[in-house]
């Protein structure tokens, strides 16, 4: 009885066998593989939704500096074209009465004269947002007293780099005071 019994124990407490340990090295190792491919499309669609949402940040700042370049009164520079024309705009709205607005930054409601759209490498395209990658728009507004004005610039890209999440955007408020 007592071999029986060591022999029992024995079988319990044998190792695995060769064949078990390549079925466990292998769900392991694809497993691993597995995740591992997940890190590296995760890396890259995090690389791609930055690089757009840094383009978004450029585009808006060169816009701000466009209009910022106006002069106080100016209603007549067409900003939509690079560089700007002097003829044919809506410039900075020109001379504006107090607490009025002009332009837009709703990204459901973009306005003539105050709308400019740009292809994926960030070239200004003419006409309609067709082939536009990155819409930018922008809107003035004056406060209480008309010597003050509020210049609002908002950048959307049209995709967040082949992610579902929102696709990014930035916008900047600066004002500009008439002297």
């Amino acid at each position: 009885m007592n071999s029986l019994a060591n022999r029992k124990r024995a079988a319990r407490s044998r190792g695995v066998s060769i064949l078990e340990a390549m079925v466990a090295m292998f769900i392991l190792m694809f497993g691993i593989v597995s995740v591992a491919s997940l890190f590296g499309i995760a890396a890259g669609k995090n690389k791609g939704h930055g690089e757009i949402a840094t383009r978004t940040t450029e585009y808006c700042q060169d816009k701000m500096e466009q209009l910022m370049n106006l002069g106080f009164t100016d209603g007549a520079t067409d900003t939509t074209v690079f560089p700007s024309n002097p003829l044919g705009g809506t410039g900075l709205g020109g001379t504006m009465a107090a607490n009025s607005t002009v332009g837009s930054v709703d990204p459901t409601n973009p306005l003539a004269g105050y709308v400019d759209y740009l292809d994926d490498k960030g070239n200004l395209l003419t006409g309609n947002a067709a082939n536009g990658f990155y819409t930018r728009q922008w809107s003035i507004a004056t406060d209480s007293t008309g010597n003050l004005k509020t210049v609002s610039v908002i950048t959307l890209a049209a995709s967040g780099g082949g992610d579902r999440g929102t696709a990014p955007s930035t916008q900047l408020v600066s004002r500009k005071a008439q002297f």
